[in-house]
């Protein structure tokens, strides 16, 4: 109790930076000044009474709001007296579960951990039981729900063992934290003896949910349609890049081109698309951003400067490499690429995705390579052996069709945990 009050206090000591630092970042993205009181617990008008029961699902950002789409399906046909809440962290989650759900679902930011604003929240929206995705432990957010008796269920649930060594430093906070959670529902074996061990109760292997999100069909046409404009021009993808990836990896492409052939460079994060074109423009490089115009049969680079479009960019392409994975940042998820059919390349630092990516690598469904150099050459590589490729594609739908049935594990851990709170 007493380090929470500490952990309080601290982050009442630094609101003035929350809100620096929200300024900040609406230099480039000026969503992050939008609905601000959100982030500290106020939301308007109360709820009247006799509106539908809520239930409550958080994911912090896009990633987390696309692998909740077939979970946020299952609850709503589980529970269809109930509409869902779906709150998150940032401007292009917010847009990517208007996208995804439309009307469907009320949407809201999360407030901040401070003890007054979680309790606005619990008070504003009172929801019958909580779902986090992923990681999302907040101290004084679920002791704000167990003092209230609502129960929260961590779901799609990683951690890797250098964050489990991070909780673990702080275990007299964490600790407590997790064992608030009525359930954790795992992504794997791994995941789940590392939660157990920082005292989460009841947790299950369920699998991973991004394994159940379909690829949407008209996003699938689109970069089909795109391909087709581009005849038999070979297309590469380096997807979901981060920062300190584009310029090594530019710079290596340079260096060993293959003719003819595009690069298609989609940055992870939206504020980065400036930084990105700058840095295509200091290598002389020809290119096009996908807001302006299609590509050419001079355009060397096509930067992917728009949202929700990464399963029209894997439809396009021949390959992807998948970012945040040749700098030390863990990489990003490779299970929206071989959905779609898409053979992936991945860099030495992976440990956000360990499972899944080693599953991909042994199922023949994705490469790994050390450095921009190691990926140039296995690009080349594939251009050139139309074999190797297909037989990449042929395992990419293997491996996803394999890992499908997380949803229904979920819900299931989640109907028996939680179906007595639901009114």
């Amino acid at each position: 109790m007493m380090l929470r009050l500490l952990y309080s206090l601290c982050l009442y000591l630094l609101s003035p930076a929350i809100f620096l630092r929200l300024a900040w970042r609406a230099r480039k993205q000026p969503e992050y000044l939008a609905n601000i009181g959100e982030r500290f617990g106020f939301y308007g008008q109360r709820r009247a009474a006799g509106e539908a029961p809520l239930i409550w699902v958080h994911a912090v950002s896009v990633g987390e709001t696309r692998a909740a789409q077939p979970l946020v399906e299952a609850l709503q046909a589980a529970w269809p007296t109930h509409r869902i809440l779906l709150t998150g962290m940032t401007p292009t989650g917010r847009a990517a579960g208007r996208e995804v759900f439309g009307e469907r679902v009320i949407q809201a930011y999360l407030p901040y951990d401070l003890p007054d604003a979680v309790g606005r929240f619990f008070r504003h929206f009172a929801p019958d039981f909580g779902i986090l995705m992923e990681t999302e432990i907040w101290p004084n957010l679920l002791a704000a729900a167990e003092r209230r008796e609502i129960p929260v269920v961590l779901v799609n649930a990683r951690l890797s063992e250098r964050s489990a060594r991070g909780y673990a430093r702080f275990g007299g906070l964490t600790r407590p934290a997790f064992g608030r959670l009525a359930a954790v529902a795992a992504q794997t074996a791994g995941d789940g003896e590392r939660l157990a061990a920082l005292t989460a109760p009841q947790v299950e292997v369920c699998g991973n949910l991004k394994f159940d999100v379909e690829p949407p069909a008209e996003r699938l046409a689109t970069g089909r349609a795109w391909r087709a404009g581009l005849g038999p021009r070979p297309v590469w993808l380096a997807a979901s890049t981060r920062e300190g990836e584009e310029g090594p990896l530019l710079d290596a492409w340079l260096r060993r081109p293959v003719d003819d052939a595009l690069l298609v460079l989609v940055p992870r994060h939206p504020q980065r698309f400036g930084e990105v074109a700058a840095l295509l423009e200091q290598r002389g490089l020809r290119w096009q951003k996908r807001s302006v115009a299609q590509p050419t049969a001079e355009t060397q680079v096509w930067l992917g400067d728009s949202m929700g479009e990464m399963a029209a960019y894997y439809a396009l392409a021949d390959f992807a490499f998948i970012g945040g994975s040749l700098a030390p940042l863990g990489g990003q998820n490779l299970i929206e690429a071989a959905a779609c059919g898409c053979p992936v390349i991945v860099g030495p630092h992976t440990f956000n995705f360990l499972r899944a990516t080693e599953d991909a690598i042994a199922a023949g469904a994705a490469f790994r390579v050390t450095d921009a150099d190691a990926l140039i050459d296995t690009v080349h590589r594939l251009f050139r052996e139309s074999g190797e490729l297909a037989a990449m594609r042929a395992a990419c739908a293997a491996f996803a069709a394999a890992h499908r049935g997380a949803t229904q594990r979920t819900l299931a851990l989640i109907a028996r945990r939680c179906r007595r709170a639901a009114r």
